[in-house]
């Protein structure tokens, strides 16, 4: 008589709603790291590791902050927070920047597409009002293909637009603003 197959048990991350062995790949593993040192240490050593490593040079600093401290030193240290990405790649933070392109429809007409200016807390619907008004032209706010929200403008006022954006929003310096052209990014300045 042949035995009765077992189902396999998974273990999920009740953070990031992944297998525990797929935590490192989802959007969440800084915040998964603390549940899988406690509850899935074989299937990431290094973190436990690493979180035995922070624990005993945590415990070095309080011993040291009890001594008599040297001159100079603080006992906060600043920790950079990198996001790293799966194949060992690191994510660094992003400077805000305005991306201004123009693409040409139907061989004659232009439309100016404005990426950035929420980065630099502009509010878009305004933004698209006040450009619409000052160019004489259609704008509004889309989303464009990574999801994000730009401002189109219709016409070619790519050149017009970078005293506009650095006369309106005092908060915006024209090295943070870029045109596309061809394929590749040309500062504003340049």
């Amino acid at each position: 008589m042949a035995a009765k197959p077992v189902p396999l048990q998974v273990l999920y991350c009740p953070v990031c709603s992944l297998p525990a062995e797929y935590c490192e790949y989802g959007p969440d593993f800084e915040k998964c790291k603390p549940w899988l040192i406690k509850n899935a240490p074989e299937l990431y050593p290094d973190l436990v590791k690493e979180a035995a490593d922070k624990t005993a040079e945590q415990l070095e600093g309080m011993q040291v902050s009890s001594d008599a401290k040297p001159q100079g030193s603080t006992s906060e240290s600043k920790v950079e927070e990198v996001k790293k990405l799966p194949g060992g790649k690191v994510k660094k933070k992003e400077k805000p920047q305005v991306v201004v392109e123009k693409i040409v429809r139907n061989k004659r007409k232009c439309v100016t597409i404005i990426k950035g200016l929420d980065m630099f807390g502009v509010k878009l619907s305004d933004a698209s009002k006040k450009l619409g008004k000052k160019f004489a032209s259609g704008a509004s706010v889309v989303k464009g293909p990574t999801e994000k929200e730009q401002i189109d403008v219709q016409g070619d006022i790519m050149y017009d637009i970078v005293e506009f954006i650095t006369e309106t929003w005092n908060n915006i310096p024209e090295s943070a603003i870029f045109f596309v052209e061809e394929g590749r990014k040309v500062p504003a300045n340049a």
